[in-house]
């Protein structure tokens, strides 16, 4: 009886809390704020705490522009956690308002979105200023893809839809349009296209069979294990949003090495029009070698670079090479990178080979 008693006390007391927070506690804003002055950093015996920033700003945006709020700023001593702040520095500010009209502001995070405006606003005007035309259509594309990826890909994952198949049908889509746009509907566009999708699909293919064997869990990444936490309860395949990552990932660079090459037959074809199908794919394959050794390196440095406090953290531990290579994390990144490098490579005879097959075929029919 002492035991029922006690547990309903408990859940009482519970539902309590949680329906008080709830009156209390009503919205939470995301605003930026302006650093008006640093008045005294005070530092404390807390073990938990080494300094308290006293801190006067001014919100620059949303319902309360223009106030002005003094806060604390409570640094741990935690490079990660800490966000020390110097008069004339913009930050995020979180703004809690609760039920009895009270507010409560504490710093989250610096104003980073400035300088990335004007990053990129320079990339698209070099783009114009070196490409001119062909830049404006590069941009165009650009916008394409980033729209492709966050209003239809991304959410038909979020829905439930296979994330393989989905990403596979948005491949397509952008290496299309992307091809098209810049360089026409040509027999050139139309081998790219061709040689992208399979490289492409290649890659996938091995990354699939391989990660599969190997039993890649596709939670290598604190991001997809907070995946398993989201409000819409979906029950994500992990694996496949893996191998979706892969095929997106080696998706750039195969239509880079088409693109070229295929423009290198045209042009070749162009210079002399006498060449046979054979020349024409041999020198297509010898562009084909020159780009492969390079944009191999692409993938495989760009992998690894995203990976060098990792890399870091085994020497300085001499941890063993078969312990490395066995972590799932790592073997993800490997699968993933020589998957798409393999992909990269074949798509080079395939693309050298129908373009120079089209080139000859359009040529005989005019």
């Amino acid at each position: 009886m002492a035991k029922k008693i006690l547990s309903l006390s408990i859940l009482i007391l519970l539902l309590f809390s949680l329906q008080t927070y709830g009156e209390e506690a009503i919205t939470s804003n995301y605003e930026k704020a302006l650093i008006l002055e640093v008045m005294e950093n005070q530092v404390t015996d807390n073990d938990n705490i080494e300094s308290t920033q006293y801190v006067e700003l001014e919100v620059l945006g949303g319902k309360y522009k223009g106030e002005v709020f003094n806060i604390e700023n409570v640094q741990s001593g935690h490079p990660v956690y800490d966000i020390p702040v110097e008069k004339g520095d913009k930050v995020v500010v979180m703004v809690e308002e609760y039920g009895d009209g009270s507010l409560e502001v504490n710093i989250t995070d610096y104003s980073r979105d400035g300088y990335i405006y004007m990053l990129t606003i320079g990339f698209a005007l070099a783009l114009i200023f070196i490409g001119r035309s062909k830049g404006l259509k590069t941009i165009i594309t650009l916008i394409f893809t980033m729209l492709m990826i966050f209003r239809v890909l991304l959410p038909l994952m979020l829905r439930g839809f296979n994330p393989i198949i989905v990403t596979i049908m948005i491949s397509a889509a952008i290496t299309i349009l992307t091809i098209i746009l810049i360089s026409g509907f040509t027999k050139k566009s139309l081998a790219a296209i061709v040689g992208t999708i399979t490289g492409v699909l290649i890659a996938g293919l091995l990354a699939f069979v391989i990660g599969t064997r190997v039993k890649l869990t596709g939670l290598s990444s604190e991001e997809a294990v907070m995946l398993l936490f989201i409000p819409q309860n979906i029950q994500f395949n992990f694996k496949d949003l893996l191998f979706s990552g892969i095929l997106l990932g080696a998706l750039g660079a195969v239509m880079d090495v088409c693109m070229s090459i295929a423009s290198s037959i045209e042009e070749v074809h162009r210079a002399n029009s006498d060449l046979s199908m054979k020349k024409l794919f041999l020198a297509g394959m010898n562009v084909g070698k020159d780009i492969m050794g390079t944009m191999s390196n692409t993938l495989i440095l760009a992998y690894t670079g995203s990976a060098i406090p990792l890399i870091l953290l085994f020497m300085a531990y001499e941890t063993s090479i078969i312990r490395i290579i066995n972590l799932d994390i790592v073997a993800t990144e490997i699968v993933r990178s020589l998957s798409g490098s393999i992909g990269l490579i074949l798509s080079i005879p395939m693309t050298a080979i129908i373009s120079a097959v089209l080139i000859k075929k359009n040529n005989k029919d005019t």
